[in-house]
């Protein structure tokens, strides 16, 4: 959350447009310099000046339904600020297709009817209690 002063100064930065689009999707209002988009088309921005340590990062997602899936592993080593240099500049962290790397995007479907549901093969040691009533006489 920011203040007025913050929240107005950001709206100037970034336009009405980016504005609203922020509001909708963050929350909150952030002006940043734009470091680069990826395969899926997010944009990932840096602000070093004005944020809170630990919040200088941030993507926009392309969609509006998002999934944090959808970050690349190098882009997700710098928004946790594991390395220091976007992947956009390192050649290391730049997603090739290798053989054991998927093709395209999976979705995360925990919470998908298609996720994964484990279950077990060992007799409970509690049961549950059902009460036995007496037939009225």
């Amino acid at each position: 959350m920011s203040t007025i002063m913050r929240t107005l100064r950001n709206l100037r930065r970034v336009g009405l447009k980016d504005f609203g689009h922020q509001m909708q999707n963050i929350g909150d209002t952030k002006a940043g310099t734009f470091i680069a988009m990826d395969k899926y088309g997010n944009k990932y921005f840096e602000n070093l000046a004005e944020e809170l340590p630990l919040r200088t990062r941030w993507v926009d997602y392309k969609d509006h339904e998002f999934d944090p899936s959808q970050i690349e592993p190098g882009w997700h080593a710098w928004m946790s600020y594991m390395v220091d240099k976007p992947p956009s500049e390192d050649k290391l962290l730049q997603r090739q297709i290798r053989v054991w790397e998927p093709k395209e995007h999976r979705p995360t479907l925990t919470w998908s009817r298609s996720g994964y549901k484990p279950y077990s093969t060992v007799k409970s040691k509690y049961a549950a209690w059902t009460p036995v009533v007496k037939a009225r006489q």
